[in-house]
């Protein structure tokens, strides 16, 4: 026992007890060991400057204080700029690897003072303008300060105004830059090119194999995909705030503010004036103002004086001629004033038009016709005029208000072209937040094709011809790919019929009942919906066979955001009633497809129950009409793209049905239909359908062939 209660509280008798002073010295030693390693584990991962300790920073901006490089007159010189660069013959894509974020990374290079042999400055402080660029780029998710971590380098040596360099000393400062490598993957900014007389339409400095953000390019000097065209800022966006002007007429119709324009282009502007009376105003530098005026503030007709930028807002189009330089700072000042641009510069290559669609905002022509310029934009509807205003402000207030917009957007041009998976769309470089769907993910517009096993929901809509019905479930359910058939009973007064009774198919079969009679129910985002294939298919469309469905569904597969439907139809313009008409006979084209028949994704069953512009919805409803091309012009107007008609099957309607039983066959169906496309194009504010002269067929389709060799034989014909 003693033994026992010994072990218990001593431990083994074997082994002996730690000597006091031994222990404090193992203490000692394990707690110096720990020490080390927290310190080396903190100085691996707190973030720490050895990296960026010569990257530029806000401290840096000015030539104050910095490294001073000096110049030899023999320092080497760059090539001039290569006319043949594109992005895979002189931009390195591998430096840019692999990024999770799909993100270039940018590196500023640290400010330096450059000097020639004689200690003379090559330049002086960069601008404020510049200063502002480069804070936007460190600013934002593209800057890097880890100079081995960099796609791109952008140097801290302004270029934006060609007037203020010396041409072979900057040249020899950017072949300083220790990653220059002959300019590749180096980033310039230039504004103003060229200088007299000639003007060189971009940079002079020799710039080898450097991408170049120009603000003067012509189609001479322009590197299409590679160089990127870009506004010349106008300081008085940030001296002036001019609020945004609604959309409409205005007191002047076509208004001219350049000062200093060629003596030609002066003589047929007042040409115009003299021609066309008050509706024209054609504005010049004032020669009488008071002292301390600034006169870059102001503008002159005969003795009145006027208000610049504030003018442009009085006037509908606005005239952007070319100056010495192709690219003009008063095109910024035109779209701030929500004035559209009448662009008339041959050759000029737009600001940001690799991905801004310029037709939406300004009208462009050709210098030789100047003398028609008021007879071709009293040619313009006043809709699209009202389009283009707003549109003009939104350009300015995304792309040209500041430096660190034109920054930011040029940096993601050059990102999309490097990582074109990743791309912005159209529709997000282009469209206004007020027509976009905000609230709403769009999971369409992805380069994928939704996989054939997951098959198609069919919807159809019944009110109560259970025997045509059963034979429309009977013939579908003989389609390979159907995945469900969910039929939409619309007769409240009514019961379906029992569970006995129903066709035997072999996929699943649901019934939903709904509280009210209304056409929109064929729309409703079910939960029973699993597939992103819809099949819409009215209960009395019995002669489509399993192979035209099929293929149908194979049709839009391969195009997941369209229409792609069988029966096709038209909208024309009555031009002597000046209002759309619908048109259901056999033409060469067609704009609609009926959703009697037709596949779409079930995306599209959500905006139209919850996303539906305007009353569309209730007016539809209400008439027990049109809900077909309320749901063509919602797919049209989203996507921006046209209906796909399959087969040339001509009959769609039973032939037991009656003029009782048949909607379509009502005296007013077809007046009431010109009716809806009038009404829904009013409400949308255009016409999204889009006409197209084309459907499709199978392959092998009307080829003499065997008809086992046919992957479809069994299509119906005219």
């Amino acid at each position: 026992m003693c033994a026992s209660a010994k072990y218990n509280t001593r431990g083994p008798a074997l082994i002996p007890r730690m000597k006091t002073k031994h222990r404090i010295y193992y203490i000692t030693l394990f707690s110096i060991v720990l020490l080390g390693l927290i310190a080396t584990g903190m100085f691996q991962f707190w973030p720490h400057s050895i990296e960026s300790s010569s990257d530029w920073t806000v401290e840096k901006r000015s030539v104050h204080d910095v490294p001073v490089v000096k110049l030899p007159a023999d320092s080497p010189i760059p090539e001039r700029g290569d006319l043949s660069c594109r992005m895979h013959t002189c931009f390195d894509v591998y430096r840019c690897g692999f990024n999770p974020k799909n993100k270039i990374k940018v590196y500023i290079y640290s400010l330096k003072k450059y000097v020639d042999e004689y200690g003379t400055l090559v330049s002086n402080t960069i601008s404020r303008e510049y200063n502002e660029l480069l804070t936007a780029i460190s600013d934002s998710e593209f800057y890097t300060d880890d100079v081995n971590r960099a796609c791109l380098f952008v140097p801290s040596i302004d270029v934006l105004n060609q007037n203020a360099l010396r041409i072979k000393e900057t040249a020899q400062a950017l072949a300083q830059l220790s990653r220059w490598d002959r300019g590749t993957n180096h980033l310039l900014f230039n504004m103003l090119p060229g200088g007299p007389p000639d003007y060189n339409t971009a940079l002079d400095v020799p710039r080898d194999r450097a991408l170049l953000a120009g603000g003067g390019f012509s189609t001479w000097t322009y590197r299409q995909g590679y160089d990127v065209s870009i506004p010349v800022y106008s300081p008085l966006s940030a001296e002036v705030d001019l609020p945004e002007r609604g959309p409409g007429p205005r007191r002047y119709f076509i208004l001219s503010s350049q000062m200093a324009l060629h003596p030609e282009y002066r003589l047929e502007l007042e040409a115009l004036q003299a021609e066309n009376g008050e509706s024209v105003l054609v504005l010049d530098k004032c020669s009488n103002l008071s002292d301390g005026v600034p006169a870059i503030r102001k503008r002159c007709y005969k003795n009145q004086v006027f208000d610049y930028p504030q003018v442009l807002q009085e006037s509908t189009f606005c005239v952007v001629l070319r100056g010495a330089r192709l690219g003009q700072a008063v095109l910024s000042d035109v779209l701030q004033a929500g004035c559209v641009p009448v662009i008339i510069a041959d050759s000029y290559i737009l600001p940001f038009s690799e991905v801004l669609d310029w037709k939406r905002a300004s009208v462009v022509i050709p210098e030789e016709k100047m003398p028609e310029m008021y007879s071709i934009l009293q040619s313009i509807p006043q809709r699209q005029i009202e389009e283009m205003q707003r549109q003009a402000r939104w350009f300015w207030e995304a792309y040209f208000r500041s430096m660190k917009a034109i920054a930011l957007a040029t940096l993601q041009i050059i990102n999309d072209r490097i990582y074109p998976y990743a791309a912005i769309s159209y529709e997000e470089w282009n469209d206004p937040p007020a027509v976009k769907w905000s609230s709403v993910s769009n999971p369409l517009f992805l380069p994928l094709i939704p996989p054939q096993s997951q098959g198609f929901t069919a919807v159809v809509l019944t009110y109560d011809r259970v025997e045509s019905l059963f034979r429309v479930i009977t013939e579908v359910s003989k389609v390979p790919s159907l995945s469900k058939l969910l039929v939409v009973w619309n007769n409240q007064n009514k019961n379906p019929p029992e569970d006995s009774l129903w066709p035997k198919i072999r996929v699943p079969l649901k019934v939903v009942r709904t509280a009210e009679n209304k056409l929109s129910n064929r729309f409703f985002p079910y939960d029973e919906i699993e597939t992103e294939a819809v099949l819409a298919i009215d209960d009395d469309i019995i002669m489509l066979t399993s192979d035209e469905l099929q293929f149908g569904y194979e049709v839009w597969r391969e195009f997941p955001d369209r229409l792609v439907g069988y029966p096709g139809r038209l909208h024309l313009w009555d031009h002597e009633m000046n209002k759309w008409k619908y048109e259901s006979e056999w033409t060469n084209e067609v704009s609609m497809v009926l959703t009697g028949a037709a596949f779409y994704h079930k995306y599209f069953n959500y905006l139209y129950t919850y996303k539906m512009p305007g009353d569309i919805k209730n007016w539809v409803d209400a008439h027990m009409n049109c809900e077909d091309i309320a749901m063509n012009f919602l797919v049209a107007n989203v996507t921006g793209k046209s209906v796909i008609k399959v087969t040339p099957r001509k009959k769609f309607k039973c032939p037991e049905c009656t003029a009782i039983d048949g909607l379509s066959l009502d005296q007013t169906h077809m007046v009431e239909r010109s009716e809806c496309i009038n009404k829904f194009a009013s409400v949308f504010g255009t016409m999204p359908l889009k006409v197209v002269e084309h459907r499709a067929d199978p392959v092998l389709y009307k080829d003499d062939f065997p008809e086992k060799l046919k992957s479809f034989p069994n299509i119906g014909s005219l």
